[in-house]
């Protein structure tokens, strides 16, 4: 198993590396450039000149990356030149991380708990009321883009009827901060007034972004358990008598289980993608939304430890699952 593990690290390792530099030349490509998005439209040749030598940019393109990686290893990504002026990359990550981390975490578990037991029951019961209307609502989970969702639900059950809030992570209340995670910061601090108004700002934006995970969770699943039940191996233990728990249990989902637990490390990694337009929309204060705003005012500084944050944090997800997936299937350990 640490064998299986070494290598797993090796190459999350290789691959952040390959990636930084993609997205190194990527939004160097990108029109404008830094020094446009510093200097703006009354850029003169001559500043530009000095501005491009002072940054490093006039140096071929593989010093620019090493030394970009020599400061990104210390945690020096630059400066933000459009979300907050003057403040470090770094920390706005640090600082809006927490938010997209809270947002994903109950979505996904919104998705899982609702999408693996209905996934189950549909395929329990084929061909029934239930399975076709569950297979309906996955259809339309998947078919409604996520910004009109958004947008749907906080008319609904915000503005109009008014019981949860329309925007922000938490209302403007004297809360005490520890950890970023507003929820798990009230529940520490026992300040259960801070987590309940943190939780009720959470309920819309992960519905919202629970939707597609849910959909694809529960096709996932549904099609999973058709298949297992059709095997010889379960046949062979309802004909030796064992009870239906223990089908279900040791035989049935078990062996469902493993493409499944594989599509949720790949939903957590999607989940960071649906976060721009939802935290957008809900004004979330997470990374989804710092992302739409470098974007717009062309943070290249923010935009690159913000990506790269994103990308790191889908390998390492992704990492997760293959230690899981090992120790639901042992085969696996040695491929």
């Amino acid at each position: 198993m640490l064998r299986f593990i070494v290598r797993r690290l090796v190459q999350m390792v290789g691959v952040v590396f390959v990636l930084s530099l993609l997205l190194f030349i990527w939004l160097r490509m990108l029109p404008g450039g830094t020094v446009s998005a510093i200097l703006g439209d009354r850029a003169t040749p001559e500043s530009r000149a000095r501005l491009e030598k002072a940054l490093g940019l006039d140096q071929p393109i593989w010093v620019q990356y090493w030394a970009y990686l020599k400061r990104a290893l210390t945690g020096n990504f630059g400066a933000s030149t459009g979300v907050l002026p003057g403040r470090d990359a770094f920390d706005i990550f640090l600082t809006r991380f927490p938010g997209t981390i809270e947002l994903s975490f109950f979505a996904i578990l919104i998705a899982v708990i609702l999408g693996i037991p209905m996934g189950y029951l549909a395929a329990r019961r084929r061909a029934s009321f239930f399975d076709n209307a569950s297979v309906i609502v996955s259809l339309i989970g998947v078919a409604v883009p996520v910004f009109f969702l958004a947008f749907l639900l906080k008319y609904i059950f915000a503005v109009q009827l008014g019981w949860l809030p329309v925007s922000g992570r938490q209302s403007n209340i004297d809360a005490t901060r520890v950890t970023g995670f507003f929820v798990l910061d009230g529940i520490l601090t026992r300040e259960w007034d801070a987590a309940w108004d943190a939780f009720k700002h959470l309920i819309l934006p992960a519905f919202t972004l629970a939707t597609i995970p849910f959909a694809v969770i529960f096709r996932i699943t549904r099609a999973s358990v058709l298949e297992v039940l059709d095997e010889d191996f379960v046949r062979t233990a309802e004909s030796k008598g064992l009870t239906n728990r223990i089908i279900r249990g040791r035989h049935v989902l078990r062996n469902a289980l493993l493409p499944v637990v594989t599509t949720i490390g790949l939903q957590v990694g999607g989940l960071l993608a649906g976060a721009i337009l939802t935290e957008s929309v809900f004004s979330f204060g997470g990374i989804g939304e710092a992302l739409a705003l470098a974007f717009e005012h062309r943070d290249y500084s923010v935009l690159q430890v913000l990506i790269m944050a994103s990308a790191a944090t889908f390998v390492i997800v992704n990492l997760l699952v293959d230690i899981t997936y090992a120790v639901i299937d042992p085969r696996v350990r040695t491929r």
